[in-house]
């Protein structure tokens, strides 16, 4: 993890929150690098759950919601963790994480630690609305983004052609008041997730069919995403774990550093939401069949994946050390940059010109990189470390043929191609 930490920072991925002012813990910021392999994977999604699909629409809804409807959801009541306090330092652990407490007395070397009794803590975070003081309005950040979709229910229906069984797809930031954040973005304060609520008719063998669909659905999507088969498993949630709404639940875990951990989850909801949500609000929150005329609350099978969680396992199935060099072989489809082009010098107009057209040239389809600086070997170095699959170098010869060297990633093999071929390489490539 330290290595992947300091690749992180090192190569424009991650950085910590406010780090000039000592940093806030649990969150994070993305740099130019993290923020272009988050968007591609949050595309990708988007592409495969509501671009390639009839039966998904998509939304986005506000992060700010009306009090009511996180009473409804069960948060207010139910969205706590029972937490103990060492007497020592104050630090507060969740009463379920024996590892964690134990690894943490033995941090105080011999002194003996006394721990509270288990008190509960809500883990939604509060904010204001008003600009009078003493007379704003109490709410609360979404502690999940699930919500928003329930309470639009009934209008993406009267709004779009959707029939049963049919999803709503949503990417977008959530919050939550964890007491200990860590393992780098693994559990932060801030965070971001992709999540299709996928509505069904209320029927055991319906459900059991779209459970299962979704399991194997979500498990083929990251294999697909170049994660090696062995880091991924399926575990099932033993049914004393269940949330109390919960007909079947499944976890996506991934042999971290740290251990098996969650990133995704397939819920079996039943019609908890739906029908919560129709009795706080005291609309009519029912599906009509239009060829049946039959009437009931629909089931809900939620997919709901975390989008810091993937991309930091994706980080890590990707990093390797090969020979005296680290390589990030991410998915191409992933990779921050799809394509680096270099003149092999830089104090070469005719060098710098000619690579110049090629990576204006490229930018129209492409996240290109320039790069300039140093000895050509710096630069490979460099940008096997960024992931970039392909690059370019422009060099004397290409003055006299047109032809360039393009350098794979992964191999480290360069080939000799006209200028003219590099849009169809990089296309059976990238595509």
């Amino acid at each position: 993890m330290q290595k992947i930490v300091a690749l992180c920072k090192r190569r424009g991925f991650i950085y910590p929150g406010s780090e000039i002012y000592g940093g806030l813990g649990g969150t994070w910021d993305y740099g130019p690098l993290g923020s272009l392999l988050k968007k591609n994977l949050k595309d990708l999604w988007w592409k495969e759950m509501v671009q390639f699909r009839d039966d998904i629409v998509g939304m986005d809804a506000a992060i700010m919601m009306n009090p009511r409807a996180w009473e409804a959801s069960g948060h207010v009541e139910a969205f706590t963790d029972p937490l103990v306090e060492c007497k020592i330092c104050h630090q507060r652990f969740r009463a379920d994480k024996e590892q964690e407490i134990k690894e943490h007395e033995t941090s105080h070397k011999g002194e003996k630690v006394e721990w509270t009794e288990p008190m509960n803590f809500n883990l939604l975070v509060k904010a204001y609305l008003g600009v009078l003081e003493g007379k704003q309005s109490e709410i609360y950040l979404r502690g999940e983004i699930t919500n928003g979709v329930h309470v639009n229910f009934k209008n993406v229906l009267d709004s779009t052609r959707v029939r049963i069984p049919f999803g709503i797809a949503q990417i977008g930031k959530a919050f939550r008041n964890e007491i200990t954040p860590g393992n780098f973005t693994f559990r932060s304060r801030e965070f971001e997730q992709m999540e299709v609520q996928f509505y069904i008719k209320p029927d055991e063998s319906e459900g059991k069919k779209w459970f299962d669909y979704w399991k194997q659905n979500r498990m083929d999507w990251y294999l697909s995403l170049g994660i090696k088969k062995e880091n991924l498993r399926f575990r099932d949630h033993a049914e004393t774990e269940r949330a109390h709404y919960a007909r079947a639940a499944t976890d996506i875990e991934y042999n971290a550093p740290f251990g098996w951990s969650e990133f995704m989850g397939i819920h079996h909801r039943g019609d908890w939401d739906l029908s919560r949500h129709q009795k706080y609000s005291g609309q009519d929150l029912s599906y009509r069949d239009p060829e049946t005329n039959e009437e009931y609350i629909p089931w809900d099978i939620e997919t709901s994946a975390g989008v810091d969680r993937s991309a930091l396992f994706l980080l890590i199935d990707a990093y390797s050390e090969e020979n005296g060099r680290v390589v990030l072989k991410l998915h191409p489809k992933l990779a921050p940059y799809k394509v680096a082009v270099f003149p092999l010098l830089a104090n070469k107009p005719e060098l710098v010109e000619k690579a110049g057209k090629i990576y204006e040239d490229l930018k129209q389809d492409y996240q290109v990189s320039w790069d300039a600086r140093g000895n050509i070997g710096k630069r490979y170095a460099a940008q096997d470390e960024a992931g970039t699959p392909y690059c370019v170098t422009v060099d004397f010869d290409s003055l006299k043929d047109n032809t360039v060297t393009i350098r794979d990633r992964d191999s480290a093999k360069q080939e000799r191609i006209k200028s003219s071929e590099i849009r169809n390489f990089l296309k059976g490539k990238l595509s």
